[in-house]
């Protein structure tokens, strides 16, 4: 039985029992001497099956069945990757990156430049009273415990050490480089819990990524700067009714460069009667504060919520872009799911409350998708509830592919980042244009830098702020500073030694994208530049850009 830290969770029994029965699943596959030179030639195989294109399911499986028949044990690609790389660092086999990234599992993983690594945090009461969220006592507030991610966190009793370990190891027995990571600390709230708990916590992360126990948060971070394994981002969800200049300095502390925020509604009235417990304004104050503290806003926007109709969310929809205030840089669109656990289940077992049906619903996200700018990332479209939990409406998972389809029959086009992200297509520099899209919010004067191809897909982007004159900041050592939010290169993502083969990343599109922020800030009159900066990324900006630590920020003289 493994010990758990003070702050974790000691799982279920049963849950333990499962994670014992995963584990003796999962040791590592032994062959025995007569089956090596069975598995070289299986290799060779999936060579020149993916000498073009990646490995696909049905061809691994029918290649698989040949070599299984000829005495090879059955092994899944993560059983492959491990013993390619074994025999490749015993020299028995020549080592062929193509290899592993045509062999990857879940590619999508990683094709967006960075590897994410999620973790939960422990339960904890939450302060919200929302009618549509599920209480789940064995999960932070508005998880279920057999969500895929919940799971493997039950499974560590949330320890944060144990979350990130195991998920870096299983990224990487399946072929993901880990060397550059986003950190996703989700939970519920996250500035509800103490402050002592979520240090510890982004420490014992970061002591993972670093491979070694630290003494303090500072320690760990010193070392991730340097380290194998760096945290390039770190991002948290909260309440927009605790974003204050002192929460917004505390997370500068812990690393943190991205928020996720629940807007759920721009409407008064559906906040209201769905309890969520603040106004549309508090979204504004938080998106205004956080903008100008240079954090990335990652807002979450709910359909069919209690008293919605998809006219009033066709409306709502638009505001999220009309409202200057609001405009966030990554979406999650969450249809309301009804599940037995929210308050919102006696609302329909009462008839006030009856959830969309597919198609109405198809048609709503169709719409909703085809409006979102082209400075948008959306990260996702439908919760990952296991559909055994929804009571009544939609239960299908793959509803964004429907959507998705929907937009592109009647002939419209998504211009969002996710749309037209170059993913692993490979290009040439020359293939590539520069464009500058702006837009203003109430606070600021935003900048969208993009590298291009002739058909607008994207390679990497830069999102410049430029504050308004005698703006007031909540962050006062930012007066007369340009900020740069965001510095994203698209691409399988690269481990930090690798060079480019015609992959975005490390083909210096970063570099292009920081001298042209740096000569548009100097332009606009402003001295000084700083950038949000990750633990992990401060070699990068002080090594090749002149960037110094300037207290929570890193700045540049102009």
């Amino acid at each position: 039985m493994r010990k758990y830290e003070a702050n974790t969770i000691v799982p279920p029994a049963e849950v333990q029992q499962l994670a014992a029965e995963w584990l003796a699943q999962h040791e590592p596959v032994q062959l025995e001497p007569e089956q090596e030179l069975l598995f070289i030639q299986f290799v060779q195989a999936l060579v020149r099956v993916g000498a073009e294109t990646a490995v696909t399911g049905p061809t691994y499986q029918r290649l698989m069945r040949t070599y299984a028949a000829r005495g090879l044990p059955w092994l899944g690609k993560s059983d492959v990757l491990a013993l390619y790389e074994g025999m490749c660092a015993d020299g028995r086999l020549p080592y062929d990156p193509d290899f592993v990234t045509r062999l990857q599992k879940k590619p999508t993983r990683s094709q967006a430049g960075v590897t994410v690594v999620t973790v939960l945090t422990k339960p904890y009461p939450c302060p919200g009273e929302c009618i549509f969220c599920p209480t789940d006592v064995r999960m932070p507030k508005s998880y279920l415990h057999d969500e895929p991610g919940a799971q493997r966190a039950e499974r560590h009793g949330f320890d944060p050490y144990a979350q990130t370990a195991a998920r870096i190891q299983a990224l990487e027995q399946i072929g993901h480089p880990a060397e550059k990571i986003e950190l996703l600390i989700l939970g519920g709230t996250w500035s509800s819990y103490r402050r002592d708990y979520q240090e510890w916590f982004v420490q014992r992360c970061l002591d993972a990524m670093n491979g070694e126990d630290s003494a303090s948060l500072a320690e760990a971070q010193e070392k991730n700067a340097i380290g194998p394994r760096r945290n390039v981002g770190l991002v948290v969800e909260t309440r927009q009714d605790f974003i204050t200049p002192d929460e917004l300095r505390w997370f500068r502390t812990l690393g943190v460069t991205k928020v996720q925020v629940g807007i759920q509604s721009l409407d008064e009235h559906i906040l209201a009667i769905n309890k969520r417990g603040h106004d549309v304004q508090s979204t504004r104050d938080a998106f205004r504060l956080l903008r100008l503290a240079g954090f990335k806003i990652h807002g979450h926007w709910m359909a069919n919520l209690l008293g919605a109709t998809p006219a009033s969310d066709r409306d709502d929809f638009a505001r999220l872009w009309s409202d200057t205030a609001v405009r966030p840089d990554e979406l999650k669109i969450y249809p309301c799911m009804l599940v037995e656990n929210a308050d919102l289940y006696a609302y329909w077992q009462r008839g006030e409350y009856e959830p969309y049906d597919e198609e109405t619903l198809t048609a709503l996200l169709a719409d909703c998708l085809a409006q979102v700018p082209r400075y948008v990332r959306v990260n996702r479209v439908i919760r990952d509830f296991p559909t055994t939990n929804v009571v009544a409406g939609n239960k299908k998972a793959n509803l964004r592919q429907v959507a998705t389809a929907r937009v592109e029959a009647d002939g419209r086009a998504l211009q969002d980042i996710r749309a037209r992200e170059i993913r692993r297509q490979k290009v040439r520099r020359d293939e590539l244009q520069l464009r500058v899209t702006t837009y203003e919010t109430d606070a600021t004067t935003e900048h969208f830098l993009s590298f291009e191809t002739a058909d607008e897909r994207l390679a990497g982007f830069l999102r410049l702020s430029f504050p308004h004159p005698n703006q007031a900041l909540p962050i006062p050592e930012l007066a007369g500073h340009a900020m740069i939010r965001e510095v994203h290169v698209y691409g399988p993502a690269l481990n930090l030694s690798d060079d480019s083969a015609g992959e975005a990343q490390h083909m210096g599109l970063g570099s292009e994208l920081i001298t042209k922020a740096k000569e548009m800030a100097r332009a606009a009159g402003f001295p000084k530049i700083a950038v949000i900066s990750a633990i992990g990324t401060r070699g990068y900006y002080g090594r090749y850009h002149n960037f110094a630590m300037d207290g929570l920020y890193m700045t540049a003289v102009l």
